[in-house]
């Protein structure tokens, strides 16, 4: 059996158990997760996460556009994933969609996803490039029941993935660059440069108009994912620091 077939085979079964189908067309997914962060944000300091989360109400959409960063070479094997979700600060349940660059035995690789955490994600089998211009959505409707959309609006494909969990606390709302994890904790920081994210809104609402609580990634007084301010309530750049 080769690699990938044996991940894509662990990767799966958790989803079955879970009752949660993947779509047809989707690559096996990565043997990583995107993640709550690791602690309650305290203005704010993750192990994981850099972006900007706001909380303090029922939290049913949240949106945001991007362009995918390219992946510089690094001694080690590095990771990185760029997305839009509802919970996951204060929760153990993220329902989120977004991108991803690798750097990984030598070469960059590239791919959008869709994650209902405590799940492991699936990733959609189209092209992703650096310079391509993404949007992304999830929306919470009722009983638990949510749609989430990305769109690369550069290579002209999209997708609409329903999916129901009645557990979801709808405590939080965010648009992150995050360092995605496996089973031994927070992997090495892909250096992606910059990401620079616009039209970012919570239930319809700027979120530089809902007290959003800007967060930077450090570790052991390293800060790995620097955050810039708020321009326009809307848009913000996440920089690359350290891996």
């Amino acid at each position: 059996m080769n690699t990938r077939l044996r991940i894509a085979i662990a990767v799966l079964a958790p989803l079955a158990m879970l009752g949660m189908a993947t779509p047809a067309a989707t690559a096996a997914p990565a043997p990583h997760i995107h993640k709550p962060l690791n602690h309650g944000l305290s203005h704010s300091t993750s192990g994981n996460w850099a972006g900007y989360a706001v909380t303090g109400a029922k939290f049913t959409s949240v949106s945001a556009s991007w362009v995918q960063p390219s992946v510089k070479a690094t001694s080690q094997d590095a990771y990185s994933s760029f997305w839009v979700g509802i919970d996951g600060d204060g929760s153990n349940s993220v329902e989120q969609l977004g991108t991803e660059v690798d750097y990984i035995n030598g070469r960059a690789e590239y791919y959008a996803w869709y994650e209902m955490y405590p799940a492991y994600p699936v990733n959609f089998s189209d092209t992703v490039s650096p310079g391509d211009h993404f949007t992304a959505s999830v929306t919470e409707t009722t009983g638990g029941k949510f749609t989430l959309k990305i769109s690369d609006t550069t290579r002209g494909w999209s997708h609409t993935v329903n999916k129901t969990y009645s557990a979801a606390k709808l405590a939080s709302a965010e648009i992150i660059a995050e360092a995605p994890s496996d089973s031994n904790g927070t992997l090495p920081l892909a250096d992606f440069g910059s990401v620079n994210f616009a039209n970012a809104t919570a239930n319809g609402k700027a979120i530089g108009s809902q007290n959003a609580d800007p967060i930077t990634q450090a570790s052991g007084g390293t800060t790995k994912d620097a955050v810039s301010g708020l321009s326009g309530g809307t848009a913000f750049t996440c920089t690359w620091k350290h891996v």
